[in-house]
């Protein structure tokens, strides 16, 4: 049983949660709305339930490669805790499951997402790892879907503040993983995948385009205050957020060292976090 729990990728899993619970919640108390605390709770496990299939499918997939690289090795596939039959079973089972509790007490919309997120993580930016660089931009956009299937669960439509959701999600996702991709590029070399920082020996480029999303971010992270989705206090606090996830790309760009992109990977880790805590907490009168 641990071992198949360890196949949803319980990190990951939380994330999403994360996102679709602070989704819900900014939707359902737009206009001065409350939280149906059952649809929430309906909302949560269904997308748990997905995220944890979708995980599975991908270490499904990507066993080969999970065995030739060191921080992988361990995972249940490639050490033979389960088998390729069995995980196979598993993640149809939980990401089916998962579906249908959603189609089923929550909203077609959110479960069309939740599909689309299983699909686009899956059958594209899995396969994808292997072919091209270009892997981060597209297996951004799964992770940004849960934030917007959260939105949809409480009866929001696919309007500006749904795209605003997205964006913020999309972009801060991107320095993120290059920080990563440089920190382990050894060990993605050896796994076959084929990422930005693989090809950029001295690593300035993938510290550029570090610096580049977590400009863009900083804007888009505050069209919420615009759009009547938090007050001041969330628009002070994103843009102090922002500066200081530009500041750490900025100080890679100086000279990519493997501490200056874990200054990166755990702002990241901060960011987001605090960003959605801000945009919950100070939600603007109306």
């Amino acid at each position: 049983m641990i071992a198949l729990f360890e196949l949803t990728k319980p990190r990951i899993t939380q994330f999403v949660l994360l996102t679709a619970a602070a989704g819900f919640y900014v939707a359902a108390t737009a206009g001065g709305g409350t939280v149906d605390l059952a649809l929430f709770a309906h909302t949560l496990v269904g997308t748990a339930l997905v995220a944890a299939g979708t995980n599975a499918f991908n270490q499904l997939r990507e066993r080969d490669v999970d065995a030739r690289m060191e921080r992988t090795r361990r995972r249940p596939l490639p050490s033979g805790r389960v088998t390729p039959r069995a995980a196979a079973w598993f993640a149809t089972a939980i990401a089916g499951a998962g579906l249908a509790y959603l189609a089923v007490l929550v909203n077609p919309l959110t479960t069309s997402l939740a599909a689309l997120t299983l699909v686009s993580y899956v059958a594209l930016y899995t396969p994808l790892k292997r072919r091209s660089s270009l892997n981060t931009l597209v297996g951004a956009v799964p992770g940004a879907l849960p934030i917007v299937g959260g939105w949809t669960a409480a009866g929001g439509s696919l309007d500006a503040a749904a795209a605003a959701l997205f964006w913020i999600l999309f972009l801060w996702q991107l320095p993120h993983f290059l920080a990563l991709a440089w920190i382990y590029r050894d060990d993605y070399r050896r796994g076959g995948l084929v990422m930005l920082s693989g090809d950029d020996p001295d690593g300035r480029r993938t510290a550029r385009m570090v610096l580049l999303y977590a400009l863009a971010l900083v804007p888009v992270s505050l069209v919420p205050r615009q759009l009547g989705l938090a007050g001041n206090v969330y628009f002070v606090g994103a843009l102090a957020l922002g500066l200081v996830y530009a500041g750490a790309g900025a100080v890679m760009t100086l000279g990519p060292t493997g501490s200056r992109a874990w200054r990166v990977f755990v702002t990241s880790i901060v960011y987001l976090p605090a960003l959605l805590a801000l945009m919950v907490l100070d939600r603007r009168p109306t």
